[in-house]
């Protein structure tokens, strides 16, 4: 006889969900006392389902956590191996465990054969899978499938278009809607933002502010704030801040919670807008702050000529006990090269992988050519160039080359820059760069000869532009 009966186990494994370490015990106690054997001539059908309701529990518990989430498919082959019949609530969870697209449409053939395709949350779950691996069509296929009118699919759809681009499909169906919740409306604002028509994620949002007026229940929350902030801070000129200095002070005026994520996207705003001190102002009034709110107060300080306050913000966020990722150290390489912190920048470069564990990317590299070609040090850019662990790509090259032009190195300039374009040859920037730079010292010829690489290599040199913006 069991120790512990398969509906205490039940009900413990319901309420420590989130709880990975007591969930691997009662895993354990799972096994030992049997529970995951199917047993279909059992007396009462409770008895009877009970391995598929424990199977379940445990795999929506391992759906909670990232670093678990592969155990998921895991526990479902075993729960095919004891002959554990999934149901309706075993799809879900495995399906928004992020599986490859050969497995999800493995368990789409599982779903199917089992004949659960009428239930709205396999395939709203399914939509959702198709669309996040960019198989449009199936997931348009999987909606249509939808029995009857259900707003959390049709929102699933209108992030499907989103996110795949069709912003005319998504409005298309949004207009066809014949509810729309707020999810509906922040979903649109956030596909065009997506797709960097930020103005119309600007006038989108006002047409639901509109809507709020007159219907009190479609009323923004911290997602729609964040999407639109966001489009706000991507454009240019007064109108965007003034957009977004509206949108501020709604959330003041309607005492809306500054939450971690809407507190950090208002710092961002400010920062790149320029106006620090309703960002610093932001920052203060935080009662709780990730790491991504320090980010964004580093990298609004180091855009705005504080480098040195930068740098100030950065040892206070480790004082905090918060541990610096890759964007930290994008924000604070950027105030060193701003700053001209030669000596500290290139501490902070080489502590990144040694006291962090933090693997320096394209965009670390870039900041430390910066750094080092804003104050002269073209040589030992250079080396770093040199020592890269992959190829430098036009941001870096192009740092590097514009340090040359500035200082006079020519010849170094030229070493480096003829040896990568030889591996990017379709970047019109370094050629125009190269030339110019010949030109400069009046050697002609080397000018002459590249612009001649650049024609036979069939590069177009993109044309310039200039903007104008009006009141």
């Amino acid at each position: 006889m069991s120790l512990y009966s398969g509906e205490c186990l039940l009900q413990l494994a319901q309420r420590c969900m989130k709880h990975q370490r007591q969930m691997e015990q009662i895993h354990s106690l799972v096994i030992t006392n049997g529970h995951l054997v199917y047993h279909p001539n059992a007396s009462s059908p409770h008895q009877k389902w009970m391995p598929t309701l424990l199977y379940n529990a445990l795999i929506k518990a391992q759906s909670h956590h990232i670093q678990t989430q592969h155990k998921t498919l895991l526990l479902f082959t075993h729960m095919l191996e004891n002959q554990a019949p999934p149901n309706s609530y075993t799809f879900p969870p495995l399906l928004k465990s992020y599986p490859p697209i050969t497995l999800g449409t493995a368990l789409h053939s599982q779903a199917l054969k089992r004949g659960l395709l009428s239930d709205p949350f396999i395939l709203t779950s399914l939509l959702a899978l198709y669309a996040r691996n960019n198989h449009l069509a199936h997931a348009r296929r999987v909606f249509e499938e939808v029995p009857l009118f259900c707003i959390v699919s049709c929102n699933a759809m209108l992030n499907a278009f989103s996110t795949n681009g069709n912003m005319e499909a998504a409005m298309s169906l949004f207009e066809s809607m014949s509810h729309r919740d707020v999810v509906s409306w922040t979903t649109l604002v956030n596909g065009f933002a997506l797709n960097g028509n930020f103005g119309a994620a600007i006038r989108f949002f006002g047409q639901m502010m509109m809507m709020t007026h007159e219907d009190c229940l479609v009323k923004p929350n911290e997602a729609t704030y964040v999407s639109v902030l966001s489009s706000c801070a991507n454009l240019d000129g007064e109108a965007a801040l003034d957009c977004g200095k509206q949108v501020h002070g709604y959330i003041v005026a309607n005492e809306v919670n500054l939450g971690v994520f809407l507190g950090t996207s208002l710092i961002n705003f400010y920062g790149k807008m320029g106006c620090l001190n309703y960002a610093v102002n932001v920052f203060n009034l935080m009662v709780s702050r990730a790491v991504c709110t320090w980010n964004a107060m580093i990298s609004s300080l180091a855009s705005n000529g504080r480098e040195k306050e930068a740098l100030d913000m950065f040892e206070k966020m480790k004082l905090q006990g918060l541990r610096p990722n890759s964007i930290t150290f994008v924000a604070v390489l950027t105030a060193c090269a701003r700053g001209s912190f030669v000596r500290e920048g290139l501490e902070l470069f080489r502590s990144m992988s040694h006291e962090f564990q933090v693997v320096p990317i394209m965009k670390h590299y870039g900041c430390v050519i910066d750094l080092l070609g804003r104050a002269g040090y073209v040589q030992e850019a250079a080396d770093i160039i040199r020592n890269m662990p992959f190829q430098p790509d036009a941001s870096v090259l192009g740092a590097f080359l514009g340090a040359c032009r500035i200082h006079g190195a020519i010849e170094l300039g030229e070493e480096i820059g003829k040896k990568e374009l030889k591996l990017q040859t379709q970047h019109c920037g370094q050629y125009v760069i190269l030339s110019s730079m010949n030109a400069e010292k009046e050697r002609w010829d080397h000018a002459a000869d590249l612009r001649k690489e650049m024609m036979e290599a069939g590069i177009q040199k993109i044309p310039a532009y200039s903007m104008v913006h009006l009141r």
